[in-house]
C-alpha cells in the first residue's frame, strides 16, 4: 500500500500497472500484478535495466518448461516477482513507457536549445 505522506505524480500508466513518482520521499513506486513497490531512484533504474535484459523471444523458444517463469529479485526490495512470458511482456512495456516519459523533458529541452540557437 502506498505511504499516507506520498505526493504522487503518474509517470506512466497501462491497463496492467503504473510507474509513479513520489517527491516527498524520492523513490518511485511500481505498480504491477496487484501490488505496489517502492523503489529509492538508483534502485528503479537498475531494476529497469534488469527488465530490459531479458530476452522475450528466447523464453518463447526455450525448450525447458522452467523457462516457463522468469524470476526477479530488485535490489534493497521485498518483493520477488515471478513472471510468466506475458507478465513479462507486459512489464517491460510498462518500465519502456515509463523511460521514454521519464526522458521526455531533456529531450524537449535539448530541442529547443538547438531551435533556438538556428534562429539567430
Amino acid at each position: 500500500m502506498l505511504c499516507g505522506l506520498a505526493s504522487l505524480e503518474e509517470i506512466f500508466r497501462t491497463e496492467h500497472g503504473a510507474v509513479l513518482q513520489c517527491s516527498n520521499k524520492n523513490c518511485y513506486w511500481l505498480e504491477f500484478a496487484g501490488d505496489c513497490t517502492p523503489f529509492k531512484v538508483a534502485d528503479f533504474i537498475s531494476f529497469r535495466k534488469q527488465v530490459d535484459t531479458i530476452a522475450v523471444d528466447e523464453l518463447l523458444c526455450a525448450p525447458t518448461s522452467s523457462s516457463d517463469l522468469t524470476i526477479l529479485m530488485p535490489f534493497r526490495s521485498q518483493r520477488c516477482f515471478v513472471l510468466n512470458v506475458t507478465e513479462v511482456v507486459r512489464l517491460k512495456e510498462l518500465m519502456q513507457g515509463a523511460k521514454f516519459m521519464m526522458e521526455l523533458p531533456g529531450v524537449i529541452k535539448d530541442c529547443l536549445k538547438v531551435s533556438s540557437l538556428q534562429s539567430y
